[in-house]
């Protein structure tokens, strides 16, 4: 029985047979080269993490196959603006856009309004994507294990950081964590979502979080509202965390922003 990332990777690769029908990896390069240089995700997120704040990656999510429309009619610029206010270390961008409504124009929209890192969060499945990313000036992006095997993850992981940029290695479960291991990327991030049937847990990090040695940065991913549970995974360790859905759904998203970064 297929499952929703099962589904997901399958349009993912006419996607990329789409976008290599329209683009060389040389003329990627090319625009790339034309970008501002990487803004620093890992460094930023380590900046405020050792001040004692928590290091938010803040997220712009227009819907999801588990909760559907989020927002309808969002304005990308505005609310990127909010997290930035709030206090946000870094911004992540969904731009996939069948499953969550997102597009590289969104992409394009918030790096013109905010001064922060972003993530391009997407499916990775070939370098020509990264190379995608980084025209687009991304400064850093997502590497999910779920969907890729080592020797793709190694190659997505290799072509960030030969263009300056920063890979997010996500994890589920302590075969992934350790396949991360041997990639050379600080950042792990453990989702508490479950790809395969879309549910969430905090447990999730709590279990896995001891996996991941000192000298890899941590981050634990989905399913964070409250103040109360960046209190519960700083018992884990975690000092960065991935926020979206919940932020994309609040009116006070400045304020909570604020609240969840001072959260102990």
């Amino acid at each position: 029985m297929s499952t929703a990332l099962d589904k997901i990777i399958a349009y993912k690769r006419d996607e990329v047979d789409a976008l290599k029908r329209d683009h060389s990896a040389q003329d990627l390069l090319a625009a790339a080269k034309t970008q501002a240089p990487p803004r620093g995700f890992a460094a930023r997120l380590s900046q405020i993490a050792a001040t004692g704040d928590n290091a938010l990656i803040c997220e712009m999510k227009r819907k999801s196959p588990s909760a559907g429309e989020i927002l309808p009619g969002a304005d990308p610029s505005e609310i990127a603006a909010q997290y930035e206010r709030g206090g946000a270390a870094c911004l992540s961008v969904l731009t996939d856009g069948p499953s969550f409504g997102g597009s590289l124009a969104d992409f394009a929209r918030i790096r013109a309004a905010v001064s922060l890192p972003m993530l391009r969060k997407d499916f990775m499945i070939d370098p020509i994507q990264v190379l995608e990313a980084r025209a687009h000036g991304a400064d850093a992006v997502l590497v999910i294990l779920s969907c890729t095997d080592d020797g793709l993850a190694a190659e997505l992981t290799r072509t960030a950081i030969d263009l300056g940029m920063d890979a997010l290695i996500e994890t589920h479960d302590a075969e992934e964590i350790e396949r991360a291991l041997k990639l050379p990327s600080p950042l792990i991030g453990i989702n508490n979502r479950d790809l395969k049937i879309m549910q969430t847990d905090l447990a999730t990090s709590e279990r896995l979080s001891k996996l991941i040695p000192d000298d890899r940065d941590y981050i634990s991913e989905s399913g964070i509202s409250l103040p109360e549970d960046i209190v519960r995974l700083r018992k884990t360790g975690a000092r960065r965390f991935l926020i979206g859905e919940s932020l994309m759904k609040r009116g006070d998203r400045e304020q909570h922003v604020k609240a969840l970064r001072t959260a102990r």
